[in-house]
């Protein structure tokens, strides 16, 4: 079965204060494109076309009004509403009906992954998930995070949260694939200390069977946090650099749709004409012309 995608945009974005009193943290811009479009062009690269976007009451009515059905992309977009955040692996208590009987795509809406070949790395670890799938990023600093450790065949055997000894330098990042038994795991965890249902009690089920993997984001890759202002600014930074050296745009949904075959040149050049007082738009018109001719 086909893999539904779910992106988490929840959360009060308490560090971000007072930025994000008013507008979801996933709304705010990394360089020249709202936030929520990294996570969406991970999910779009994985191939992955039905996406349940999660958020809270308040801002879902302007994620609609930003990517609407995501028709546009060639996507079918939904929208849940979370009353409260209740910890990360509430996502699959809301996108039950969302995923229905096949695998799940998780991925953090604050989370922005950049790397050579990405697609090809999503889709060889997408295409038939048994189990759970996570991705490991080495740090400089792996106290700070959730850390994954493997056996020699890649096989997940322990993960710990910010250790004061870390077993590994390799952080699990914010994007996740499971199974159909994540649901099932989900509506049986307790909630933690903080009251939450937590998204490494699901994957540490996963490692108790024996099924779980952590792949290797290494050298070349940038996994990019936004929680904090100092982070958003090195974020877009980051991706203002790339761009501009390269001449290409990271995460450009119109672009992403037009390589993956969701949509054809004709529909992209018009996504871009839309916007052709930007320099967003005129890149979306070359990128469409480009394949036209």
């Amino acid at each position: 079965m086909a893999v539904k995608g779910i992106v988490l945009a929840g959360g009060r974005g308490t560090r971000l204060h007072p930025i994000t009193v008013a507008v979801s943290k996933q709304l705010l811009p990394v360089s020249d494109k709202p936030m929520i479009y990294y996570p969406i062009s991970v999910l779009m690269l994985a191939g992955i076309r039905d996406i349940l976007l999660i958020s809270s009451p308040d801002q879902v009515p302007n994620f609609v009004r930003l990517l609407g059905d995501g028709a546009q992309f060639g996507l079918n977009i939904t929208y849940a509403a979370q009353e409260s955040p209740d910890g990360i692996a509430q996502a699959f208590l809301l996108g039950a009906d969302h995923i229905g009987g096949g695998p799940a795509a998780l991925i953090l809406g604050d989370n922005i992954f950049h790397g050579p070949s990405f697609s090809d790395v999503l889709e060889e670890n997408v295409r038939d998930v048994s189990g759970c799938v996570l991705f490991g990023y080495p740090v400089s600093d792996p106290g700070r995070y959730g850390v994954g450790e493997t056996d020699a065949s890649g096989r997940l055997i322990s993960i710990e949260e910010k250790p004061e000894r870390p077993r590994s330098n390799r952080a699990v990042t914010g994007l996740y694939f499971y199974d159909n038994d994540v649901i099932d795991i989900a509506k049986n965890l307790r909630p933690s200390g903080r009251g939450e249902l937590e998204i490494t009690d699901v994957n540490l089920a996963y490692v108790r069977q024996g099924r779980a993997r952590l792949v290797d984001l290494g050298r070349g890759f940038a996994w990019l946090d936004t929680g904090t202002p100092e982070a958003l600014l090195q974020a877009g930074q980051y991706v203002q650099t790339i761009e501009l050296r390269q001449g290409v745009r990271i995460a450009c949904l119109e672009e992403v749709a037009l390589r993956m075959g969701f949509i054809d040149a004709e529909q992209c050049h018009r996504l871009g004409a839309a916007q052709a007082g930007s320099g967003y738009g005129q890149y979306v018109m070359n990128i469409a012309s480009s394949f036209r001719g």
